[in-house]
């Protein structure tokens, strides 16, 4: 399958897992509030993180096509999938004010009990902003990827001219 094909559609089933988790979670609105809800207080982690998650499957095909064994690949795609998943998890922090979610009401009253008062309090203040931060780290991932597949290309360019 054709790479960037490939990561649209990856991307698009990220989208879609993210507002799935948010109607399943969500059994006091209906199915289009919830989804209306998460996309304007989370638009750009729910997109964000669909062309980030994208993006490391292109360049995951990109790295195969070329046959590179690159030595960052496992930890960047590790690295992002973990990301993803943190961003997801604290950006759902943000619509349970709203109603979303409700099941993250559960989640956060043993958020003390796993981490202690002050940590809880941090995660729950300041999780859209780690939320962006998880965005950050996978796109940051990605560049790294991109920057080690790019190398790899010129090298290969280069001893193909000798």
């Amino acid at each position: 399958m054709n790479p960037i094909r490939k990561g649209i559609i990856v991307g698009i089933i990220t989208m879609v897992a993210y507002l799935t988790v948010v109607v399943l979670t969500t059994p006091s609105l209906p199915a289009d509030a919830a989804i209306s809800a998460a996309f304007q207080l989370n638009s750009i982690v729910i997109v964000g993180m669909g062309l980030g998650v994208g993006l490391q499957v292109f360049l995951a095909e990109q790295s195969k096509r070329l046959g590179c064994k690159l030595s960052i690949k496992k930890k960047a795609f590790g690295g992002n999938s973990s990301a993803a998943a943190a961003t997801s998890f604290f950006s759902f922090f943000s619509l349970v004010p709203l109603g979303c979610c409700g099941w993250w009401l559960y989640v956060l009253s043993l958020l003390p009990s796993i981490f202690g008062t002050g940590v809880s309090a941090v995660l729950i203040e300041y999780s859209q902003t780690l939320a962006y931060a998880g965005l950050g780290i996978i796109f940051g991932f990605n560049a790294l990827t991109a920057l080690k597949l790019h190398k790899e290309k010129k090298f290969r360019e280069i001893e193909n001219l000798k």
